[in-house]
């Protein structure tokens, strides 16, 4: 079939005397062929029909043309078989050409078919796509094939013959290919299959195979799921071609039938089939109703012979429910089959009720309440996808109810009551509680839900605080809000109320939540009542907007968000244009929130500024200004997500600013002049675009921390994705306008969007080199998507030496930078044929002529190189680099692989492979043969043979050392990284090959053996997690790639692998210290997890069932704890295969043995056994219940309830119903009474049901069995089995027992001490209550009323908290519950209760009890909840014994949400006490104690508590303390806060010195963070009130406040954002105090604090407002400048290797280049003061006399350097990406601008400024032309002097 599609040859091309436009028809046709991307091919074949319909002239077009254009179009079409969409469209093209010419196109697409059908090859895959193309896309092949369908069925029926083996299919791939050209056979030419069925032809023996043959694969023939399926389908659609419902009904029924004997015989009309289950999993069942209720006609679902009857779908049922109770591993499917049954049912019901005599879904039917068990078991599944099927099974449900109740004539719907009745009791974290609201609301109105849901507002906030929950919360909200308006104007009818009374009774109910959502604290809740929540409101609720801004203060950060919110979204929603105005209050608000502390507030005023309803709308010169100010200041965010939004706001933004632009040019073009309007519109949006690019460029400088770094990059893209002419195939939208070429042009004729030049592919280049993976591959990106293809000669010789030259460093880091830079090159097409390359390789023998070539070349050198001097390889010549270089190269650039890879290089590379592997694992064994060797080296046997190799090679004898040495690290990095690249680039490599036809027959079976070898090997022997799981990616693709094979030799590699590995498992093991079976594991999930993507699901069957096996098995006699036991070994592979996620839902199939299997292992008397089975069972619990919801609500519980769970794993209840019955019995039993049974699998049983959500399921059987047992537990001795079994008898039991066993148990309390009672039952009952107490007051805090009779038989059991009870956990117990139902306790019983806690604080204990401090603590929180007595407790702190003491401070830590005169009460005290405290107590105390403090007295302390005199002692105290610390401990930063607070209150002038030198040193970066955090707290708490002005003021303040002033700037630039933030706010206060807010505009403005950039210009404006003329101003800001030492780093060369770890600057966030680029101005405003102040004067000048020589010496070498830079050598990349170099630069620029304006301003300094300023305009310039981009401000500067001084000459001269 190699002439399908027909080799064209010279038919491509378009014949001679066409006109230009079939030309192009021909071109854009050709070049569809080949391995474009689909977007591509779609988008040229689209332009190909544009031009065939309306540029060609089809009937003036020669036979001959037609001939060879028809012949074009279908072998394109055929080329593209597998992409219908593309088929179609070309389909299209066909039929205009057979409109003209009938009988050229039907001729063509005739031969075609022919040479498929009539050859005598069996179809092949190719075939069969061919065949199934003409059936769906083309109308020819589909009328020629209706005429040789037989011809067709014959054909396809040995396909299936040829497939089938005994008891398997040959190849899936083909099968599945067969089974979808049957099924559109059967619905493209039912005309000509249903004789043969139903008909007189039905004993056609072609069809009668065929049938048989798709029942084969749907009964378990084939493995393959989805072909299951579809074949399901397929005989679904064959009954389908039934003419008569009756007949379709009776085959339909036969397939269905199930429940007989096998073999057994099915009948499809005329049709006979034998038919053998193979597969006994349901998918059957599954597959055969999935097909009937998908393909057949609604008239056979619904036929019943007579009225009295009923139909197929009805009786369909049955099979269905069964479907979805037995497929646990197919529920998705499952449920889908009920949901098309729901469908059909919808459909079909009119028909189906005439057959019914009473209603279909009434309350005595037998529909009704199978269908709701159905809906409800699997609304919390946690199987993605379900969840949004039962939501629309709910729906259907509910229509067809109605429309059948409609149809009875029932007036009541009881079944909506019962349902709304059901759902409002479950827990509001439940998902189906608002799945069911949502689909009832429609049917019971919004009054009557919110009427029996009043608690929907608080829970809808707690739903958007959790992600699992907001949408479905969120869209009861919506449908709440668009039900309520469509009543309130039904109401009014036939005149609505207006907009404004519909916004205000949308207030009434939902303003304070919406508000409260919006402002919350929670970021979570804030982001999702925004996404969700808001638009939906202002849709409904225009004049709400009003509404919700009059709630708001622009004052507060929370609301200012809140603000910028609402209007951005009312932007959009509204589509507002003109909203700002410079003078109005919205543009001041707007300023504010862009300068906000708060990332969320910026990003919502950012997206105010960005959005917009249209893309053309224009954006003013307001909106132009504000983006130039935030962007520069925004960029080095921390936050990921705050970095992709400005991305995304800034992209819509230039979309904007592109199409306004666009317009008007094309405006012009037409009318040949641009209004000015239109050309000012146009030149600022130009301008801007390329201010922005520019600022993009700037920042990519090795200055910039990787946060700058990785914003500019994504702001380049931004700009290169809608700025240039660059078109993305793989993008479906985004893509700029056809015509932005002529933007382009008019911008780059003024000069602009120079993007692509050699300087800013420079600046790319040395991004490359960047240490972090994100930075390189952006900037590659973009240099390949966007770039002029080739490099110029300069930058290639340029980048191969810098890859060359890392490709041989040992770091693994920088062997990635010259494996991406080699990938660059290849992309960028360089020829590698030059001399320089080959020499460098293998002197002049190499004749190379690509990149891959040398990269082999290059590994097999180092290969060599290690052989003989495995130390000197990993030095200088390590593999791993190479190997990641060629995997790059070949596997990810398009079409190399099948350029590159032909059967020598293959076997070549895989060789070197081999042996760079046997040499590598020798390496770590300490000898070369390995073969025999089972159980990998232990890293101490590593470490030995290690130190061997390096003793060997340096020539001494290898002593053994304790630490590693420089020389381990390297040979033990070489090792495990080129294994890790060994695997990755192996799996990838065989994967990418069998994908290519061209290339498919390099994978021989003896070539994919070695593979399999290497990959067991690296597994196997390689003890390095890293590795063996980069190994383990690259295992993975191979096995799923040879599983897909159809060669059954190929496919029985990994089979093999997992049967050596089941062997290997359990033969005996090695002596070895490992107890996770190493590698080994791997080995199974690599290939179960390629089976399950393959559908080859008999392989986890498999290996589970002989893993539960062996895990089983008794222990031997005599086992050693040092050896791996094949039992250890194969729980742990059970684990693995558990916790890895690629197995998804196919694992849950196996949990119930599992877990049986790890709670028996539980009891064995081997430790590691027991350790494996532990490590099981959590992986299990996991994997059962999902991960627990995250937000600030969840709950400990999974989402599913206890009735779901067992609904999904069923065989699990019966043992743990016997695990809890058998410790209960044992524990009661009298033989063993008052002796400890021990049993191991209890807690962990336990632990699984309190998982459970507590939900409102129906009381079954089995699960009330669960209780007693429960109950019976609570005596257990096991404190932890106590608690464990109150949280599961919670979620067991029916919420309607709750308050029945309440009842129960609190009677059961004894009432009083002189009964006799176990203290272990008594504490077991009382947890039991508070837990269920808890559960109870959680779901419904209105169940409190309904408890009058509990807490009245609370209270008389008040002895259980007197000394009569002993116990303290029992007292402490039973306290905590009184706690829950305070309220509703009586006024005598608490006054009584807590006179008896007081007196109870006052006795002292006698001796040491358990659980007493725990008591304490609850007597503290109980009392201090009453604030009398708080009050009294407090007042008498000092009285207190030590452990009152903690309890009491433990309390003030926690009760921060205390009133302000809690707060206050509890501040006097503190500080009363404060000096006895720090010279009496402990360090323990005095830390919770200055804890305590701190909490209470954030705002200040009480003047009136403490004298002055006794603050500044304790100051003073606290000071001393800090100063002689180690000041590392917790206690020192909340020393230093204390000390802070104290001072705050009195400035005392000698201590304040002191307090500074403390911040001095402790805010340096080593510090700890607490430490620096404590530092920016201080500053907030005392540097406020001593940067205070006073007129009082002397000299010796104004020095500490230039100090705080230092100290802020230092922590600006911290690496920690927290105390980023708190200084932040420390300037904000500084500056609003210092600047007044005279006007409520200005007070709005200043009140809120601006983020740390911002905060940073704040202070250096302050510093030259306030203290210009200060002694230490000058060097307060020279102190923050980098070094300018240029000279000497342009004198260094090039550092060798040192290290294979680089020690890391310990602060990593800070950028010395930003912040001179800050400081220059403020510099240069000193400079011009030197006028001003004498004292200023001299000591600039002093200043200049002092470096003014150094300056122009470094600027005299860096001119040297700079001229030279004509031709690019190597080296100059090496400076391009040296940080310290840039910021000395920048350090140099700054100083040597500084001083030229301090000889400009001066009088007495005479020198040549003239010169200076050229000299730096030079360098500046010649060092931006080779990509070492400057600030701008630079440049500003210093053009301003040189225009400064042509002005002083021309006005010389004209003197």
């Amino acid at each position: 079939m190699e002439s399908i599609p027909p080799a064209l040859g010279d038919d491509t091309l378009p014949p001679a005397g066409v006109t230009d436009d079939v030309k192009l028809v021909f071109k854009k046709l050709s070049e569809c062929q080949g391995n474009l991307p689909k977007r591509c091919k779609e988008r040229l074949v689209d332009e190909a029909v544009k031009l065939l319909k309306e540029k060609v002239q089809l009937q003036s077009l020669e036979r001959s043309h037609l001939v060879s254009l028809t012949k074009l179009l279908v072998a394109v079409q055929m080329e593209a078989a597998s992409t219908s969409s593309l088929c179609r469209k070309l389909d299209q093209m066909i039929q205009l050409i057979g409109e003209v010419s009938s009988g050229v196109a039907l001729e063509e697409v005739q031969r075609c078919i022919n040479a498929v059908m009539h050859s005598d090859l069996i179809l092949s895959i190719k075939d069969l796509q061919y065949v199934s193309m003409f059936l769906e896309c083309s109308c020819l092949g589909q009328r020629i094939l209706r005429q040789q369908c037989l011809h067709l069925l014959s054909k396809v029926s040995e396909v299936f013959s040829s497939s089938r083996e005994e008891d398997k299919l040959r190849n899936e791939t083909l099968c599945y290919q067969a089974v979808k050209v049957c099924l559109q056979i059967f619905q493209s030419l039912s005309e000509e299959v249903y004789p043969m069925v139903f008909g007189r032809q039905s004993t056609n023996s072609v069809l009668a195979s065929i049938v048989g043959f798709l029942m084969d694969i749907v009964l378990g023939w084939s493995a393959n799921k989805d072909t299951r399926l579809l074949a399901g389908t397929a005989v679904g659609m064959l009954i389908n071609t039934a003419p008569e419902e009756d007949q379709g009904r009776t085959a339909a029924w036969s397939v269905l039938q199930f429940a007989r004997q096998e073999p057994w015989q099915m009948t499809v009309g005329g049709l006979q089939v034998q038919c053998h289950r193979k597969a006994k999993d349901g998918l059957e069942k599954l597959a055969l109703c999935r097909g009937v209720l998908t393909a057949c006609r609604k008239d056979i679902l619904a036929h019943g012979q007579h009225p009295t009857t009923t139909c197929l779908l009805l009786d369909m049922f049955p099979v269905v429910s069964a479907v979805c109770e037995d497929s646990l591993d197919n529920l998705y499917y499952a449920f889908q089959v009920f949901s098309l049954w729901l469908k059909c049912l919808k459909v079909c019901l009119p028909s189906v009720m005439k057959l019914s005599s009473g209603p279909l879904l009434g309350p005595d039917s037998s529909l009704q309440r199978p269908v709701i068990d159905i809906i409800w078991n699997n609304a919390e599944s946690p199987i993605e996808g379900i969840t949004e099927s039962v939501r629309s099974a709910l729906c259907l449900f509910l229509e067809i109810y109605e429309s059948d109740c409609q149809h009875s004539g029932a007036e009541e719907r009881p079944l909506y009551q019962d349902l709304l009745h059901h759902v409002t009791k479950l827990p509001w974290d439940t998902k189906a509680k608002y799945i069911f609201l949502c689909a009832l609301l429609p049917y019971l109105g919004t009054e009557v839900v919110l009427k029996h849901y009043s608690e929907f507002p608080v829970h809808l906030l707690k739903c958007l605080s959790t992600n699992q929950l907001s949408p479905w919360a969120s869209e009861v909200y919506i449908a709440l809000v668009q039900d309520e308006r469509k009543e309130m104007c039904r109401a009014q009818s036939p005149a609505p109320p207006s907009e404004l009374k519909l916004a205000a009774k949308w207030s009434q109910r939902w303003r304070g939540t919406l508000l409260e959502a919006l402002t919350s604290d929670s970021k979570l809740l804030q982001t999702n009542a925004v996404s969700h929540l808001l638009p939906a409101t202002l849709q409904t609720y225009p004049s709400a907007f009003n509404v919700l801004l009059d709630g708001l203060d622009h004052t507060s950060q929370r609301d200012l968000r809140a603000w910028t919110c609402i209007m951005s979204c009312q932007r959009v929603v509204c589509e507002r244009s003109s909203w700002i105005s410079e003078d109005g209050c919205v543009y001041e608000t707007l300023q504010s929130a862009l300068t906000s502390l708060d990332d969320g507030v910026r990003l919502a005023a950012l997206n105010m500024l960005c959005c917009s309803s249209k893309s053309k709308e224009r954006p003013s010169a307001l909106e132009l200004s504000a983006m130039r100010s935030f962007i520069p200041l925004n960029l080095n965010s921390e936050a990921p997500a705050f970095r992709q939004q400005l991305y995304a706001s800034a992209k819509k933004f230039l979309c904007r600013v592109r199409d306004t632009c666009l317009a008007a040019v094309l405006k012009g073009n037409s009318k040949k002049k641009l209004c000015q309007q239109d050309e000012d519109i146009l030149c600022q949006g130009v301008e801007f675009v390329d201010w922005l690019a520019e600022l993009a460029f700037l920042y990519l400088n090795p200055g910039s921390n990787y946060q700058r770094k990785k914003t500019a990059l994504l702001l380049l893209s931004a700009v290169l994705e809608t700025c240039t002419d660059t078109w993305s195939p793989d993008k479906r939208k985004g893509q700029p306008p056809v015509n932005i070429l002529a933007l382009i042009t008019w911008a780059r004729s003024r000069g602009l969007w120079d993007f692509f030049s050699t300087s800013k592919q420079l600046a790319l280049i040395s991004c490359m080199e960047d240490m972090t993976d994100e930075i390189r591959e952006l900037s590659s990106e973009l240099l390949i998507q966007y770039f002029p293809k080739p490099f110029p000669e300069q930058l290639t010789h340029l980048v191969f030496s810098r890859a060359e030259l890392f490709l041989h460093s040992p770091r693994a880091q920088e062997a990635q930078i010259g494996a991406l830079m080699m990938k660059v090159l290849l992309q960028k097409e360089v020829d590698l044929s030059q001399p320089w390359v080959n020499n460098r390789v293998n002197g002049d023998e190499a004749n190379l002529t690509s990149v891959c070539q040398y990269l082999l070349e290059l590994l097999e050198q180092q290969y060599l190189t290690a052989m003989t001097d495995m130390l000197g390889a990993s030095q200088k010549a390590p593999m791993h680099g190479a190997a990641t270089a060629l995997q790059r190269c070949l596997l990810e650039v398009p079409g190399v692989l099948q350029k590159e890879m032909d059967a020598g290089t293959f076997t070549r590379t895989l060789g070197l492979i081999e042996n760079i592997t046997t040499l590598i694992l020798g390496v770590l064994y300490g000898e070369q043969d390995t073969e025999s060797k089972e159980v990998p080296p232990s890293y101490c046997e590593m470490g030995k043979a290690i130190t061997s190799v390096i003793g060997q090679q340096a020539g001494s004898d290898g002593e053994e050392v304790i630490l590693l040495s420089e020389e381990h690290s390297l040979v033990l990095t070489c090792c495990w990284v080129s294994l890790k690249e060994i695997g990755t680039f192996l799996g990838s490599l065989v994967e990418r090959l069998s994908s290519l036809a061209e290339s498919v027959h390099l994978l021989t079976v003896d070539h994919l053996r070695k593979v399999s070898k290497v990959f067991k090997d690296i597994i196997l022997k390689c003890r390095h997690w890293g590795a063996v799981e980069g190994c383990c990616r690259g295992f993975t693709k191979f096995c799923s790639t040879l599983l897909l094979s159809a060669d059954p030799e190929v496919q029985d590699i990994p089979v093999e692998l997992l049967k050596e590995g089941l062997n290997l498992l359990q033969s005996p093991r090695a002596t070895s210290v490992t107890r996770r079976a190493a590698g080994l594991p791997m080995i199974f999930l690599c290939v179960v997890s390629a089976a399950e993507s393959s559908r080859r699901t008999s392989l986890l069957s498999l290996s589970v069932s002989n893993l539960l096996e062996v895990a089983n098995s008794p222990l031997p006699d005599s086992w050693d704890q040092t050896v791996d036991l094949p039992q250890v070994c194969a729980v742990h592979t059970l684990n693995t295969l558990v916790r890895g996620s690629s197995l998804g839902v196919a694992i849950l199939k196996y949990c119930p043995d599992m877990a049986i299997l790890a709670l028996t292992l539980l009891s064995s008397p081997c430790w590691a056994v027991r350790n494996a089975a532990l490590q099981l069972y959590s992986s299990l619990c996991t994997r059962m219940l999902g991960h627990s919801p995250g937000g600030d609500h969840a709950s400990p519980q999974c989402g599913m309830c206890p009735l779901a769970f067992f609904t999904h794993y069923p065989s699990l209840l019966p043992f743990l119903l016997n695990q809890l019955r058998t410790a209960a019995a044992e524990l009661h039993s009298p033989s063993k009474l008052g002796r400890l049974c021990v049993h191991p699998s209890l807690y962990p049983v336990l632990i699984l049901l309190a998982k459970l959500q507590p939900g409102l399921q129906t009381e079954t059987r089995e699960l009330s069995e669960a209780v007693p047992p429960l109950l019976q537990l609570s005596s257990s001795p096991v404190y932890c089995i106590r608690v464990m079994a109150s949280k599961a008898l919670v979620a067991l039991m029916p919420c309607s027992k709750y308050l029945d066993v309440l009842l129960k148990l609190v009677g059961e309390l004894p009432s009083c001490s002189k009964k006799p009672f176990s203290h272990n039952h008594l504490h077991g009952q009382l947890l039991q209550i508070r837990a269920i107490l808890t559960q109870v007051l959680l779901s419904n805090k209105a169940a409190l009323s309904s408890l009058d009779h509990f807490t009245k038989v609370l209270e008389s059991k008040l002895w259980l908290v007197t000394w009569g009870q002993q116990c303290h956990m029992i007292r402490g117990m039973y306290l905590e519950i009184v706690r829950l139902v305070r309220t509703g306790c009586s006024e005598d019983f608490l006054h009584q209760l807590c006179e008896l806690l007081h007196s109870e604080l006052h006795t002292p204990p006698h001796c040491l009890q358990i659980g007493s401090d725990s008591f304490f603590q609850t007597v503290v929180t109980f009392l201090c909840d009453d604030p009398v007595w708080m009050n009294t407790i407090w007042q008498t702190f000092s009285s207190w014994r030590s452990g009152l003491k903690m309890c009491l401070l433990k309390w003030a830590v926690e009760e921060r949400g205390a009133s302000i005169g809690v707060q206050h009460l509890l501040g006097k005290t503190l500080q009363v006490n404060l000096k006895e405290v720090l010279q009496k107590e402990d360090c323990e105390v005095k830390g919770v104690y200055l804890k305590a403090l701190l909490s209470v007295a954030a705002g200040g302390l009480d003047g009136s508590a403490s004298e002055e005199g006794d603050m500044r002692e304790c100051a003073e105290l606290l000071l001393t303390g800090l100063e002689v610390s180690d000041r590392e401990s917790d206690y020192c930063s909340q020393a230093l806060c204390a000390a802070s607070l104290l001072l705050y209150r009195c400035l005392d002038d000698e201590l304040l010195p002191r307090w500074c030198s403390i911040l001095e040193c402790l805010m340096s970066p080593e510090s700890v963070e607490t430490l620096r955090m404590a530092c920016a707290d201080s500053l907030c708490l005392a540097g406020c009130s001593l940067m205070h002005e006073n007129q009082t003021d002397n000299t010796h303040k104004l020095e500490l406040r230039i100090r705080l002033i230092n100290v802020g700037l230092c922590l600006l630039q911290d690496q920690s954002e927290r105390v980023r933030v708190k200084a932040a706010i420390f300037v904000s206060k500084v500056w609003n105090s210092s600047t007044g807010a005279s006007t409520a505009v200005h007070k709005q403005k200043t009140s809120t604090s601006a983020h740390a950039n911002q905060s940073i210009h704040l202070l250096l404006r302050l510093v030259l407002d306030r203290y210009w003329d200060h002694s230490g101003t000058l060097q307060l800001l020279l102190r923050h400048l980098p070094e300018s030492q240029v000279s000497s780093y342009l004198r260094k060369d090039e550092a060798k290797f040192s290290s294979l770890y680089e020690r890391d600057n310990p602060n990593v966030y800070a950028e010395p280049s930003a912040i001179a680029e800050c400081l220059l101005p403020s510099l240069l405003q000193l400079a011009l003061k030197y006028s001003e102040s004498s004292a200023l004067a001299q000591r600039l000048d002093l200043w200049v006399n002092s470096n003014l020589t150094p300056v122009l010496e470094n600027l005299a070498d860096c001119k040297k350097f700079a001229s030279g830079l004509q031709n690019l050598q190597s080296s100059w990349m090496r400076f391009l990406s040296d940080p310290l170099l840039y910021n000395n630069l920048c350090g140099l620029f700054t100083r040597a601008i500084f001083l030229n304006q301090l000889l400009v301003v001066s009088t007495e300094l005479q020198t040549d400024t003239k010169k200076l300023s050229t000299d730096l305009l030079d360098i500046y310039r010649q060092l931006r032309a080779n990509g070492c981009f400057l600030p701008q401000t630079f440049a500003d500067s210093i053009l301003r002097f040189v225009k400064k001084s042509e002005t002083l000459v021309i006005q010389d001269e004209f003197s």
